[in-house]
């Protein structure tokens, strides 16, 4: 219990300190900016909301890219297996680290799109990416979820690869490989230990369930996903 607790407040201090770091763009800008504005000249007023945009533009990218370029140089990537869902276990502990960074930067791109970056920011944080890929939707694991190039994944789609059990406090992590020329209709799920080879359309709203293998030039479709013709 004492070393779960200790594990906690560890867990609690990094991600404070990575999102204080990824604050520092923007105070430095409005550091620079009180050094500089004079409101006592009446059009500099008209200045203060772009001022405010741009410095909501900062402190989002900040806290995006420069908490996934510390996950990419400290290497905090988990692995694949199965592992007691527990602070202490130490594969646990950089899956819940990084859920807990990469969680609200999630939900900041959902809400305000940021082109390309996505798929920078999702290569920080180990996804492999293809050239000329799209990916839209929802990544819950970026490193253990792979891409080749000319794919698609459509709004509302989702990719797991954990499983997580209070019940018997078991966490299960399996890598998702979607291969070259695949297209994740809008609203798919796609579970863990999920293998899509080239070529494949996973039809709007199917589930493809754990460790399902998808063929090569076939589209998939329904609850499970089943393959209902050639393409």
């Amino acid at each position: 219990m004492k070393s779960n607790r200790l594990c906690f407040i560890k867990l609690s201090l990094i991600s404070f300190l990575i999102f204080i770091i990824g604050l520092y763009p923007v105070v430095i800008y409005c550091l620079i900016l009180f050094r500089f504005l004079n409101l006592s000249l009446w059009w500099q007023w008209l200045l203060i909301p772009i001022l405010f945009y741009f410095g909501f533009v900062l402190t989002y990218y900040g806290e995006i890219l420069i908490s996934g370029a510390i996950i990419r140089f400290f290497r905090i990537y988990y692995e694949a297996g199965d592992f007691v869902y527990s602070y202490t276990d130490k594969n646990a502990f950089k899956w819940i680290l990084i859920c807990t960074l990469y969680t609200p930067a999630r939900k900041l791109i959902e809400i305000f799109p940021v082109g390309g970056i996505k798929n920078r920011y999702y290569r920080l944080l180990g996804m492999k990416i293809g050239n000329n890929t799209l990916v839209g939707g929802v990544i819950k694991d970026p490193c253990m979820t792979s891409f080749g190039s000319n794919s698609t994944m459509g709004e509302y789609a989702i990719i797991y690869a954990h499983i997580t059990n209070y019940a018997t406090e078991k966490l299960t992590i399996k890598p998702v490989s979607i291969g070259n020329n695949c297209v994740i209709g809008a609203g798919a799920i796609i579970m863990p230990g999920v293998t899509i080879d080239d070529n494949v359309i996973v039809a709007a709203g199917a589930v493809v369930t754990q460790n399902q293998h998808l063929l090569s030039n076939r589209i998939y479709t329904g609850i499970p996903a089943k393959s209902i013709q050639k393409k």
